[in-house]
C-alpha cells in the first residue's frame, strides 16, 4: 500500500504518516526497489494514534497503546501499559485544568478591579456625558442617593461616584417605547396562582399578596459593572434603564409605602443569585422576584422581547389589590422617573 492510501484510510496527511514513521510508531516493509510498502495494520496504527491524540494524549505517548495492538490484542487499551497511559494523560489534564482555573480567577479579578477602578471622576463634565448624569447639578440628597454612597472623602477636587454610575447614567437620545397594545388585557384581571422565589430566600405567592396594594415592576435585565450589556441594548426601545429604575424605587420606597403601597417588588427573568447581587450592590430595601421560566408571560400574558437571542420581560408595572390587577403602567418611560410616576398615581388614587 502506498503512503497516500494509508493517509486516506487513516484520515491524516502524508506528512503525518511520515512523522509517525519517524517516531517509530509504524515500520512499513520495503519492496525490492526500496519503496515503502504499508499494510492494513500500519493504517490502523496511524488511525488509532490519531484518535488517541484527539483525546489529548501526545503522539509520543501513544506507543504503549500501539504496542498493545501490535502484540495481538484486539483493542489498543487491552494492556496494563495502556491503562497506565490513560492515567498519565488524565493527570496531565487535571494539572492543566487547575492551572487554567487559576488563570481564569486572576483574569476575573483583574476584570472586576478594572471595571470598578474608575469609580472616581473629575468634577467637571467630560466629553460624551449626557445631561441626565445624576451627578450633575446641585449637591442634593436626591442626587447623592442616585449615585450611591461615596467611596470616601473627596480629594483634589474629585467627586465620589460609585461603580454603578455608568449604569445609572442614561443616554439623552434613548428611543421611547410605544404602546403596542400588549398590556391592554391586564387591568381588572385576577392574578393567576403563581409562586416565585425572591431574594429573601423564600417565595412570594402573587395571587395571595394580602391586604393593601402591591407594586410589581417588571424589567428586562439589570446590568453589572463588570459585564457588558447585550449588543445594541441602547437602541432597543424600553430596554436601557433597569439600574436607574431600581434606584428610583429605592430612593422613593418610603414615599410609596406612605402612599399606600404595602409591598414593592422588582421582577425579571434573571435567577435569584443574579438578583441578590443587584439588591446588595444597590442596597435595595425591597425584594426581587425571579421568573426564569416566564410563568407570568405564559399565564398572564406579560409582554416579552428578545435581545441577543435571549428572551426578556418588557418593562411594565402592575398595581395589584386584593388579587386583582388594579392598574397597569405600560409602556414605562423614562425608567429613572418611573417610581415617581407610580407615586403620583397612588397619591391621586387613594385606596
Amino acid at each position: 500500500m502506498r503512503i497516500s492510501e494509508v493517509a486516506r484510510r487513516a484520515g491524516v496527511t502524508t506528512k503525518t504518516v511520515r512523522y509517525y514513521e519517524s517516531l517509530g510508531l509504524i515500520a512499513p516493509a520495503r519492496l525490492a526497489n526500496g519503496y515503502r510498502d504499508y499494510s492494513e495494520h500500519d493504517a490502523r496504527l496511524v488511525r488509532e494514534a490519531r484518535e488517541l491524540n484527539r483525546l489529548g494524549i501526545p503522539v509520543e505517548r501513544t506507543r504503549p497503546f500501539l504496542e498493545c495492538l501490535a502484540g495481538g490484542r484486539e483493542h489498543v487499551d487491552d494492556c496494563p501499559s495502556s491503562l497506565a497511559g490513560y492515567r498519565e494523560a488524565i493527570d496531565d489534564l487535571t494539572e492543566r485544568i487547575e492551572e487554567l482555573t487559576a488563570r481564569r480567577s486572576v483574569l476575573a479579578r483583574h476584570l472586576h478591579e478594572a471595571a470598578h477602578r474608575n469609580s472616581r471622576t473629575g468634577g467637571a463634565d467630560t466629553e460624551g456625558d449626557s445631561a441626565s448624569d445624576p451627578t450633575d447639578g446641585p449637591d442634593t440628597e436626591e442626587n447623592k442617593k442616585a449615585v450611591g454612597p461615596a467611596d470616601g472623602p473627596d480629594t483634589e477636587g474629585t467627586t465620589a461616584i460609585d461603580a454603578n454610575a455608568h449604569l445609572i447614567r442614561l443616554p439623552a437620545d434613548l428611543p421611547v417605547p410605544e404602546d403596542d397594545g400588549a398590556a391592554a388585557h391586564l387591568q381588572g384581571r385576577a392574578v393567576p396562582e403563581t409562586e416565585l422565589p425572591d431574594t429573601t430566600g423564600g417565595t412570594v405567592a402573587l395571587h395571595a399578596l394580602g391586604e393593601g396594594r402591591s407594586v410589581i415592576y417588571c424589567y428586562p435585565l439589570t446590568g453589572r459593572p463588570d459585564t457588558d450589556l447585550p449588543e445594541g441594548w441602547n437602541s432597543i426601545p424600553g430596554a436601557r434603564g433597569c439600574t436607574s429604575e431600581a434606584c428610583d424605587f429605592r430612593d422613593h420606597h418610603d414615599d410609596l409605602v406612605a402612599a399606600g403601597a404595602t409591598r414593592v417588588y422588582g421582577l425579571s427573568s434573571q435567577g435569584t443569585a443574579y438578583q441578590q447581587e443587584v439588591v446588595d450592590r444597590l442596597r435595595l430595601p425591597f425584594p426581587m422576584l425571579s421568573d426564569t421560566a416566564f410563568r407570568l408571560s405564559t399565564t398572564l400574558g406579560l409582554p416579552t422581547f428578545e435581545a441577543g437571542g435571549v428572551p426578556l420581560y418588557k418593562r411594565i408595572t402592575l398595581v395589584v389589590r386584593d388579587g386583582v390587577i388594579e392598574h397597569v403602567f405600560y409602556p414605562v418611560f423614562p425608567p429613572d422617573e418611573h417610581a415617581r410616576q407610580v407615586l403620583r398615581w397612588l397619591r391621586d388614587n387613594p385606596a
